[in-house]
Formats: C-alpha cells, sequence, structure tokens
C-alpha cells in the first residue's frame, strides 16, 4: 500500500518589539482576516528555510533587514483548517532580537497601518490565532494548538 504523507502549509511570523511594544500590522487587500492586525508575516517558499523566509518577509513587509542569528523561533503554532479549502498550518512565531531599519509599510496594497501596542495586552482586533500565540509565548509555552 502506497503511503500519502500528510502535509500542512507553513507560515512564519516575525515578532519586532521596542521594549514592551510589539510591532503590528493591519491586513488588508488579501482576504484573509482584512481589517485585523497581526504581525509581519508569510508563506515559506519552496526551496526556503524558515529563517530566510523570515527574513525576506521582514524585507518585504515592513523594510526592514534581520540577521539571521537573530531571529530565535519562540513558538510553533498547529491551526486546524478554517474551512474545507483551507489547509493545517505550522505557524512559527520568531522574535527578532535585532533589525536595521524603520519599519515601514512596504506593501500597501496587503496593509493599511502599523501600530505598536503593548505586548502583554494585544488590542481587541487582533487576529485570533496571534493573539493565542502572543498568550502561549508569554506563559513561556513552545508549542500550542488553535481551532482543534
Amino acid at each position: 500500500m502506497a503511503f500519502d504523507p500528510f502535509r500542512a502549509a507553513v507560515a512564519v511570523h516575525g515578532m519586532l518589539r521596542d521594549g514592551d511594544r510589539l510591532l503590528l500590522m493591519r491586513r488588508a487587500g488579501t482576504g484573509h482576516r482584512d481589517g485585523c492586525l497581526g504581525l509581519p508575516a508569510g508563506h515559506l517558499d519552496g526551496g526556503e528555510d524558515a529563517v530566510s523566509g523570515l527574513v525576506r518577509e521582514l524585507r518585504e513587509e515592513v523594510g526592514v533587514e534581520a540577521g539571521p542569528a537573530r531571529c530565535r523561533l519562540a513558538l510553533v503554532l498547529h491551526t486546524a483548517a478554517e474551512d474545507a479549502q483551507d489547509h493545517e498550518y505550522l505557524h512559527l512565531f520568531f522574535a527578532v532580537e535585532a533589525w536595521t531599519g524603520e519599519p515601514r509599510i512596504a506593501e500597501p496594497d496587503k496593509c493599511g497601518e502599523l501600530c505598536w501596542a503593548d505586548v502583554r495586552n494585544p488590542p481587541p482586533d487582533i487576529v485570533d490565532y496571534v493573539g493565542v500565540a502572543l498568550a502561549a509565548i508569554a506563559r513561556g509555552e513552545t508549542l500550542a494548538l488553535f481551532g482543534w
């Protein structure tokens, strides 16, 4: 019998902090959670490792450069598929310990606003699974589940 391995989509999320403040982006024009606040994030492209994908996404979305050695994995979040056309996801949340450049909206067709929020008290309109991830990180967890 042939074995058909399970496949999940992988997304990377960058947590840029300034003291107790966390950089958030208001999603727009993507068709996914538009109007909600999230972290700079995106899917991995084929043929790239997770840290390289994160560094690319930070450059593309908020115009900053981060050295791979300054990106530390903080949490893996496994989410269930949201509907029949969706995939299960592994979301990799990275603490970005240093970067160069001033964060800016580098993809205005996908982001309506950048804002700094209190990492301990994120705004109520944050993407639900991002809020779950931030709470898990605050508790010192390294793995969290959402939607099961």
